[in-house]
């Protein structure tokens, strides 16, 4: 029998701390992993195939004069979205469930029914985004978007939130293309530099509503819809509001650094050559390819396929939950079709209409685009204003209400942002006609 040792056993009751405080660490850190998600994908679903024609539009047009406005989005898309990712924590609702509760059954209806009229254009342009993303690959769009739409219908319908939410992140990845695409293109990175750091103005038309459908269009309603969503379907409590907060912030920050590097990719070649003028992001690519080489063109097709697959899974979702919310149905990504009919009929109708559309010969994608972005701009200004009272009320949200010095941007963002989208619909029209 082993002799008892004092010293060896105070020694070993010193260790049991330690031992402790690193399982405990170790935990901490699978528990920041499992919160992480709803804002990283919130953010990259924004960087859809529309806003990749936008982002690419203002490299070709302008050059690098406008990335510093990226600055000011990143603030604002934090503001809200942090705020949306709060109320959902908090609560344990959804935003369409606050509005109805808060706003009265009528004002839910029009929200909806806005919502469901844009993103089911979204939709469509996101397919059509697949399509021309594969055919940029050499593959033909009547192949990929069936089976595109097959499946991401199967991942969501047979799959868990766990499940779905992973593979999410993992196509989040498919943006680091757009990085490879900028150096490959060789810019002059003290003028990206100083686009940063010197903000240009002008009272040139075009340079106006340029940077409102560069801001404008950058917060996405279905973005907030989401976020809230998933941070409920993930059960978060009050006790993790700090990596939500952290979640947001990277996902925020994450999809404007890869907007920026569009802008860069495509103001380093179109821009030097005087390609001044592109209608959608296929086409940019598609003028890269002269100037930077074939491997930059088809990163970038890989980027604008994987964006638009990303935006085609999210954006239905938002859709599904913000209407089933709203309509007080059953929802969940966990959920089976007998037991949510409604969030999973509405998800899967959605898909089959996207991909059917954006088969037909001759729909006009940037005609869809406008479209969807005159709604959205209709739409945000109302949103906004319902996410900033319902973020203040005590009632709700106690003491995770927001503060004096976070009310200053959360004001200035739903005004300035409004305004640009009020604006933006009416060049939107003057486009359409």
């Amino acid at each position: 029998m082993a002799r008892f040792s004092p010293k060896k056993f105070v020694y070993s009751i010193g260790r049991v701390p330690q031992r402790l405080r690193r399982y405990l660490s170790e935990y901490r850190y699978f528990t920041y992993i499992a919160i992480l998600g709803p804002g990283i994908i919130a953010a990259n679903a924004g960087n859809d195939a529309g806003g990749i024609a936008t982002y690419s539009s203002v490299g070709a047009g302008f050059g690098y004069s406008l990335l510093w406005t990226f600055i000011p989005m990143t603030i604002s898309l934090i503001v809200v979205q942090e705020m949306c990712m709060r109320m959902g924590v908090v609560t344990g609702q959804g935003l369409a469930d606050l509005i109805r509760e808060q706003f009265g059954v009528r004002w839910t209806a029009f929200v909806m029914l806005a919502l469901l009229v844009a993103n089911t254009g979204v939709i469509i342009s996101e397919f059509v985004g697949i399509g021309q993303g594969a055919e940029l690959l050499g593959i033909s769009r009547f192949i990929v978007i069936p089976l595109s739409g097959a499946m991401i219908w199967w991942l969501v319908v047979k799959g868990s939130q766990k499940r779905v939410e992973r593979v999410f992140l993992v196509m989040s990845l498919i943006f680091f293309t757009y990085v490879l695409s900028a150096f490959i293109s060789k810019p002059d990175w003290n003028e990206v530099a100083s686009g940063f750091v010197h903000p240009t103005f002008s009272t040139d038309t075009a340079y106006l509503f340029t940077v409102m459908a560069l801001i404008g269009t950058t917060i996405a309603p279905f973005m907030q819809i989401y976020v809230q969503s998933a941070a409920v379907e993930k059960r978060m409590v009050k006790e993790d509001l700090g990596v939500a907060r952290f979640d947001v912030i990277v996902g925020m920050t994450f999809a404007d650094i890869i907007a920026a590097f569009i802008v860069i990719c495509t103001a380093a070649t179109l821009f030097s050559h005087g390609i001044t003028s592109i209608d959608s992001a296929a086409t940019a690519a598609e003028s890269l390819a002269p100037i930077a080489g074939t491997y930059a063109k088809y990163l970038f097709a890989l980027g604008l396929f994987g964006a638009s697959m990303l935006a085609m899974g999210v954006v239905p979702l938002a859709t599904a939950y913000s209407v089933s919310e709203a309509l007080g149905f059953e929802k969940g990504l966990s959920r089976s079709f007998r037991e949510a009919p409604i969030f999973l009929g509405i998800f899967t109708a959605l898909i089959v209409v996207g991909a059917v559309v954006a088969m037909i010969p001759g729909i006009p994608p940037i005609t869809l685009l406008l479209v969807a972005q005159c709604v959205n701009g209709l739409l945000l200004p109302v949103l906004l204003i319902a996410i900033v009272k319902l973020a203040n009320d005590p009632t709700i949200m106690g003491e995770h209400r927001n503060s004096r010095s976070f009310n200053v941007l959360a004001y200035s963002t739903t005004i300035i942002v409004s305004i640009l989208s009020v604006l933006l619909i009416g060049k939107t029209i003057a486009d359409m006609f």
